[in-house]
């Protein structure tokens, strides 16, 4: 692998931030601004993270002998980053239970998909934490560039997740890069297909499940029915319409020479960063 091939920033360093969210609050039932619908994309969102980051972590990992000195300490932070938000998810999703909702379904589909991803190959486990860990990143900036999202939101709560999103920008190179490496006998050609084409896949499936899990947490709000799709879509398509301002960084993705880091959000970071700057850990010290 050439140092043409790598792009994210010379200068970017992956630091773990060390915090804890919500331990000594209780958790309103619709947390984000009161809104159910929010409230429950973002629950739904939750439930997956914990396990599906440790598949991150796994496929990652599997990846790392021989990349370069510093993707191996970005490697490093990496894995840190992601089980201290394992760490707080667990902790979150435990409080959306205790507001009163059953997660039981949401989390037997992820321990299906957990089960079926354990008989893959790991590079194909690769692929995919590379699609998903753009959709984080992605997800991530729209969340902070928009002051609306955790509007009449618990500060706290607020802060968790854009604690979360703020290390989903950092460390959203880690997967494609070690991809590179993984794959640095691989045309470009069967590299561009293999991974266009688990996008798409992924994309499906997970915007499927999703759709379902947020309408099974609707519904034990009595929000059934047409209104629930209604509400849900134009949650999507409409205002804030997430899923509507993913389309353009999500079609970046299939394009020649795409990078992570073709596009630089740093400043996101910094804008949000120094109010985790006394939990910051050092790059060594990650696991």
């Amino acid at each position: 692998m050439t140092s043409a091939t790598m792009k994210t920033p010379a200068d970017l360093v992956i630091t773990p931030r060390d915090r804890r969210f919500g331990r000594d609050t209780a958790q309103k039932r619709w947390w984000a601004g009161g809104d159910p619908i929010a409230t429950a994309f973002y629950n739904a969102l939750s439930v997956t993270f914990p396990k599906g980051e440790a598949m991150f972590i796994e496929a990652v990992k599997a990846h790392r002998d021989g990349v370069p000195p510093k993707l191996a300490e970005e490697i490093k932070a990496f894995v840190s980053q992601e089980i201290m938000h394992t760490r707080e998810h667990v902790a979150f999703n435990r409080r959306v239970t205790e507001a009163g909702y059953d997660t039981s379904r949401l989390d037997a589909h992820v321990d299906e998909v957990m089960a079926f991803i354990k008989t893959r190959p790991q590079i194909m486990n690769l692929n995919a934490t590379m699609a998903l860990e753009h959709y984080t990143a992605i997800l991530a900036e729209q969340f902070l560039n928009d002051p609306d999202t955790f509007k009449n939101t618990d500060p706290e709560l607020a802060d968790m997740w854009k604690w979360h999103a703020i290390e989903e920008i950092e460390h959203k190179g880690v997967a494609y890069d070690t991809w590179l490496h993984a794959t640095k006998g691989w045309s470009r050609f069967k590299r561009w297909r293999a991974k266009s084409i688990m996008m798409l896949v992924v994309s499906l499936n997970f915007w499927l499940h999703r759709y379902i899990g947020i309408l099974d947490l609707l519904r034990q709000d009595g929000i059934t029915g047409v209104k629930a799709h209604a509400r849900l879509i134009w949650f999507l398509i409409g205002t804030p319409g997430v899923l509507r301002k993913l389309f353009f960084p999500w079609a970046a993705y299939f394009l020649p020479g795409f990078h992570p880091w073709n596009r630089d959000d740093r400043h996101l970071i910094g804008a949000v960063d120094s109010t985790y700057e006394a939990a910051r850990l050092p790059v060594a010290a990650a696991a």
